[in-house]
Formats: C-alpha cells, sequence, structure tokens
C-alpha cells in the first residue's frame, strides 16, 4: 500500500469531484493520505477532510508566502490546532525566495518558519517544510532551533545531493513526486540515486507536479505508482520494493498516522 505524504485535496481544483476521488483512493492502493495545510484558511479545511475521512490526515501550519495571515492570535489558534487526535505534523512551512525577492519579507519567512518548527517541537510532532531557492538559509534556520531534535520531510526537494546529505544528516527525509519523472530533473534524480532508500517518502503536492505523462495537468495521488517506478529505476530495484520502504519510512516519521 501506498502512503501520500503531501496533498492538498482542499484545493478548488478538486471542488467537482472531491468525494468521489478520495472515496476511490484507498481502491487504488492509496493507503493514507496526509493533507497540507498552507494557510489558516487552508489549515481550516484540511482538518475538516481529515475528520471526513478515515484515512486522511491533516498537517496544520503556514507556507512561507502566507505569512501575512500570521499574528500571535492566529499562531494561537494554530498551536491549539496541534493536539487534534488526526493532527499528524506541522506544515507546511519553510522559506520561499522564488517569490519573494524582498528582504524584509524574507526576514519575516524565517521568524515564523522559526516560530513554527518550536511549536512543532512543543507538540511533539513533525514537521513539512517548503523550501525554494533558499536552501542556505533554511539550513541556517534549522541548525538555529536545533531542528535534529525535531523530525521532518524537506518536502519536493528541489537542490543538489549534497544539499540534501547535509539535511539527512539533521535526520531529515527527503521528499520525492511527479518532478523526478521529468527529463530534465538531473539533480533530484542524481539525488534519489545517491540517497538512503531509508530517506525517502513518496508525495504528490496535488494538484500540482503531475507526473509524466501527464505533466501540466491535475494531479492526484492515484499518479503516485508512476514516482514509484521512476525510484525504482533509478535505483534498480522493483516498485515493490520502493513502496514498502517509503511505507515504512512514512509511518516512522508520522508516528500519529494509524
Amino acid at each position: 500500500m501506498i502512503f501520500e505524504t503531501h496533498a492538498h485535496y482542499d484545493d478548488d481544483r478538486f471542488e467537482k469531484d472531491r468525494d468521489a476521488l478520495l472515496s476511490s483512493l484507498q481502491k487504488q492502493g492509496i493507503e493514507r493520505v496526509i493533507n497540507v495545510g498552507a494557510s489558516i484558511e487552508s489549515t481550516k479545511t484540511t482538518l475538516a477532510l481529515a475528520d471526513a475521512y478515515d484515512f486522511v490526515y491533516a498537517a496544520v501550519g503556514v507556507h512561507p508566502s502566507d505569512i501575512d495571515g500570521l499574528n500571535e492570535e492566529s499562531f494561537a489558534w494554530l498551536r491549539e490546532q496541534t493536539a487534534g487526535r488526526k493532527v499528524a505534523a506541522v506544515g507546511e512551512i519553510g522559506l520561499d525566495y522564488y517569490w519573494e525577492k524582498d528582504a524584509a519579507v524574507q526576514e519575516r519567512q524565517r521568524y515564523w518558519f522559526a516560530r513554527q518548527m518550536e511549536l512543532a517541537r512543543e507538540a511533539s510532532l513533525p514537521v513539512i517544510i517548503h523550501s525554494r531557492e533558499a536552501a542556505a538559509d533554511t539550513l541556517k534556520v534549522l541548525k538555529s532551533v536545533h531542528a535534529e531534535q525535531i523530525p521532518g520531510v524537506i518536502h519536493c526537494y528541489s537542490y543538489s545531493r549534497e544539499m540534501a546529505e547535509e539535511f539527512i544528516k539533521m535526520g531529515y527525509y527527503i521528499g520525492v513526486g511527479g518532478v523526478v519523472t521529468f527529463k530534465n530533473a538531473k539533480k533530484l534524480k542524481e539525488t534519489v540515486q545517491a540517497i538512503p532508500l531509508e530517506r525517502i517518502l513518496l508525495e504528490t503536492d496535488c494538484p500540482y507536479m503531475a507526473p509524466e505523462p501527464y505533466r501540466g495537468k491535475r494531479n492526484d495521488s492515484s499518479y503516485l505508482p508512476l514516482v514509484l517506478a521512476a525510484i525504482a529505476e533509478l535505483r534498480g530495484i522493483t516498485p515493490e520494493e520502493v513502496e514498502r520502504a517509503t511505507e515504512e519510512n512514512a509511518r516512522r516519521l508520522f508516528v500519529k498516522v494509524r
């Protein structure tokens, strides 16, 4: 069975067929799904999905591009949600310098990233980290909060093999999705070949990042066998071995998932 560690089924692109799609996933071999909050509002819709479907769990957190929604009041609300029975992680949190070039805003991203890391520590939850064009500062923040004490995953990994090894030294997992099937994904392919299989997690980031041959279309968890196959080919093992290992990895990290 496949463990989907990063989805956004509360997204508007699933509005017309959300229930039918989610209800079909387990028949297609998708055992568990973590739906991931990216703002205060999407954290609320994520929690509602986790309540509605037995096999869906929630991650609560605010993406760096949505930190305008964070203040002491909303942060206190977020803290309350971490105690929920089906809240498996804090995320997605982190840094995104691709969309944000303003130095003052980047500083605020670092502040709220560190605060949410500390929130995860308090709640004894793992983190789901978004990091885009901000590798050095991501590592710097992680070191500043002693992230080796806070387990987690670098979601939608896009950096070098060497940087992946630095994150792994801190105990982190590497999230791999549809990009690994792209012909031009040289760095990710090299990373997947080099790092321990015990540090790879499967994810879609749906509705984004659909694998080949569906690139550019709406993504969903039923496409994960294509990601499994690509990882297996790169490593010279069977898809069944990748499926088994990545499920074990996910269960080791997301201990609240049953």
